[in-house]
């Protein structure tokens, strides 16, 4: 993920910041709870498609 990319995108649930865990290569919104999945170098902000952090 670029930097850039990661300073202008949000939670589409909560509009908070999200945390880039790159290891796991996922999306991490801390105050709502989800991690949205990251296919091919493109983050999948759905609610649909996210999980919920345990």
């Amino acid at each position: 993920m670029k930097n850039k990319l990661l300073e202008i995108i949000v939670c589409p649930r909560c509009k908070g910041s999200l945390f880039y865990d790159k290891k796991q290569e996922k999306l991490i919104c801390e105050s709502e709870g989800l991690i949205y999945p990251i296919k091919d170098g493109i983050p999948i902000l759905l609610e649909s498609e996210a999980e919920i952090k345990e």
